[in-house]
């Protein structure tokens, strides 16, 4: 190692968080698509070192990490070791970078920890600015990306086709030039999770969920599940929330209009668990990417939770249903193509919500 070799933790005096996150042991723990850190430095060198849980040794879903340099990926690999040390950047002159470590696969499946960074650089590493806003996306399989990278319609989930860089969010949240975090698991829904044979699927409920780090079958250092720790909701006070919810349910409720009251119901109560937790936060309810029929529900919501705790700081959009024509990712999920086209149609209507004054 030269010299001017420095190691650092992944702490908020070092890297900029991204999304939730737990700092558990030394190392900073991912779970949550969408999680990671930012950091910039000038120097001739920066290596990473990531640590997996238990899943990394078993070959399934395991957790996909994509990190860029300067805007570019530079390293896109799934987390099968231990230990896992990446050169990102090496130079034989000093430059001015910025590193972005991003997990690309969602929380349900696996986790991963950033254990150090170390760079060849005098000044070491620091983190990157704040973006001009903050918004929380809170979704399901549609906003973790599921099967972004496998545009084969009939080809089933896995967390190596997961890429939450090329959903609607990530790339709303880029063109409003803010920083996010996002709760989102695939198959989850408001009173059931995705089912195929009539009955609730109770356990993918993403309210059980939303107040905790995050929900996995991997565990932060083999100890700890997210989602026995709960969130503090100081570290990142969000200037909009976008909730996608209710593909999932759709698959319970049909036509049934009984059940898709039930769902209208229980999402009055999510939203008073969300408003909770973000007291003074605009939200915006959208639905529709994966198909529409629950979306006069979802406008219900909102008219009856307005009514019942007179906050009228909330609305509805309804997104333009996927088209065959704009294909298909695994299982039926959004295409490329069609991510890029929900992304402009929720920047443009936030911009218009929030009358640019915010965005």
């Amino acid at each position: 190692m030269p010299e001017t070799t420095r190691v650092f933790k992944a702490t908020e005096d070092h890297v900029k968080i991204i999304g939730r996150t737990h700092y558990y042991k030394d190392v900073l723990w991912l779970a949550l698509s969408g999680g990671g850190v930012e950091f910039s430095f000038y120097g001739k060198k920066a290596e990473i070192t990531l640590k997996g849980d238990a899943i990394a040794l078993t070959g399934n879903n395991l957790a996909r990490i994509g990190i860029s340099v300067n805007g570019k990926r530079v390293i896109d690999d799934q987390m099968d070791q231990p230990l896992k040390s990446y050169t990102v950047f090496e130079s034989d002159t000093e430059q001015e970078i910025t590193v972005t470590v991003i997990k690309l696969s969602e929380a349900a499946m696996s986790t991963v920890g950033i254990q150090e960074i170390a760079v060849d650089a005098a000044d070491g590493i620091k983190p990157t600015p704040p973006k001009l806003h903050t918004v929380e996306f809170i979704g399901d399989s549609i906003t973790c990306g599921y099967g972004v990278d496998d545009e084969h319609e009939l080809h089933s989930f896995s967390t190596a086709t997961e890429d939450v860089t090329k959903t609607y969010a990530f790339l709303a949240a880029q063109q409003l030039q803010a920083d996010y975090s996002m709760v989102s698991y695939s198959g989850y829904g408001i009173i059931t999770g995705y089912t195929e044979n009539d009955q609730k699927l109770t356990t993918h409920l993403l309210p059980d969920y939303y107040e905790k780090v995050g929900k996995s079958e991997g565990r932060f250092d083999d100890t700890l599940l997210p989602q026995e720790l709960p969130w503090d909701f100081n570290k990142f006070i969000p200037d909009l929330i976008v909730i996608n919810l209710g593909t999932n349910d759709d698959s319970y409720t049909k036509e049934d209009t009984g059940k898709q009251a039930e769902y209208a119901k229980a999402y009055v109560e999510f939203l008073k668990m969300v408003r909770s937790n973000n007291p003074k936060t605009p939200i915006l309810c959208t639905l529709g990417i994966m198909g529409d029929r629950l979306y006069p529900y979802v406008e219900q919501a909102v008219k009856d939770y307005t009514r019942e705790t007179g906050d009228s700081n909330i609305s509805a959009m309804k997104f333009d249903v996927q088209l065959e024509a704009d294909g298909y990712a695994a299982d039926f999920h959004p295409s490329q193509a069609t991510h890029r086209k929900a992304a402009k149609q929720l920047t443009d209507q936030i911009r218009a919500l929030l009358r640019i004054n915010v965005f």
